[in-house]
């Protein structure tokens, strides 16, 4: 069965192009993305010119630390919002939907948005220091070499939204030059470490992201990421060798007007037909200023609605709040 979840091949949109056909071009890219977030809010994106061997490097490096004695990653150890190490049991995404699901079978190595704004109360939770493992030297090189290229990613996916609105190229990012962000490197672990799930139990549970845009790398397998669609329930994403996984959160969702949709997933538990299973997936979230009003778009390019302004700090402090245990 087809998926729902379309394949952009973003080369039209960087070029090079011939004579004339640059602005066609890059029309079509940003037609296909508009298309993308009304029906499904995920898309894939071939042809962004981010090396595998970057992603590859940030992916080794973060399974020796994972490999790591729980004693030594006990040294990093943070909860939700943290800069660091966030164990079993700390997290639950389907708390977002209000659904008391079991703490998501997974660990994670958390980074993100470090230049302070000089404002301690907003510095101490948006723009923490980033904290990295003394045991894995390779792993923060890395993480920074990737963290810049997909900041510049995610800036150019909020131009081409706004291509895709026919808006000024700047009118999202106008509110992104000091954004927050975060990167969550996702381990799932196999059955022999994380044992059989209980009921209701998920790698990540069902839920929505928060933010603009979420930029995915991940690794295919049995229990892997699952969309939600209208037609047909959960549906298994498609899996493309090089391709990102982009979705939509409901930040950007209340900022189109509802025109986009913030949609549900999850990562299924691993599974009984695979209990060796062990995935590593490279989760960006962007944001935007953390002080920045959203002001949600009105007909005709978004939906009627009333939704009231938001800050966006305030926004996602919420939902983060939502999904912590303890």
């Amino acid at each position: 069965m087809p998926s729902s979840v379309p394949v952009i091949d973003l080369r039209p949109w960087f070029g090079p192009h011939e004579p004339g056909r640059a602005e066609a071009a890059r029309a079509a890219v940003a037609a296909e993305v508009d298309a993308a977030l009304q029906s499904v809010g995920f898309f894939l994106i071939i042809g962004h010119g981010v090396p595998d061997d970057l992603r590859a490097s940030v992916r080794a490096q973060a399974r020796a630390f994972f490999a790591l004695p729980a004693g030594a990653k006990q040294r990093y150890a943070v909860t939700v919002g943290g800069r660091g190490w966030l164990p079993p049991g700390v997290e639950a995404n389907g708390y977002a939907e209000g659904t008391q699901t079991p703490p998501d079978l997974k660990e994670s190595f958390a980074v993100g948005a470090d230049q302070p704004t000089g404002d301690p109360e907003v510095d101490g939770y948006w723009f923490q220091p980033n904290v990295y493992p003394a045991e894995v030297p390779g792993l923060e090189p890395a993480v920074v070499g990737y963290l810049a290229r997909m900041r510049a990613l995610a800036d150019e996916l909020l131009v081409l939204c706004a291509a895709g609105l026919g808006l000024e190229p700047d009118f999202f990012t106008r509110h992104t030059g000091h954004a927050t962000h975060t990167m969550n490197v996702n381990w799932y672990p196999p059955m022999a470490v994380a044992g059989a799930p209980e009921p209701g139990q998920f790698r990540i549970g069902p839920h929505t992201d928060f933010g603009t845009v979420t930029i995915l790398d991940r690794e295919p397998g049995r229990g892997g990421l699952q969309v939600w669609t209208e037609q047909d329930g959960w549906e298994d994403a498609p899996y493309v060798p090089g391709a990102f996984t982009i979705n939509t959160g409901d930040l950007l969702a209340r900022w189109s007007g509802g025109r986009w949709k913030s949609n549900r997933h999850r990562v299924l538990p691993p599974q009984a037909e695979a209990p060796d299973e062990d995935l590593v997936s490279l989760v960006y979230f962007y944001e935007a200023d953390h002080d920045a009003v959203i002001e949600s778009l009105q007909p005709p390019i978004g939906r009627p609605n009333d939704f009231a302004p938001v800050v966006s700090a305030q926004f996602l402090k919420e939902r983060l709040d939502a999904i912590t245990i303890g």
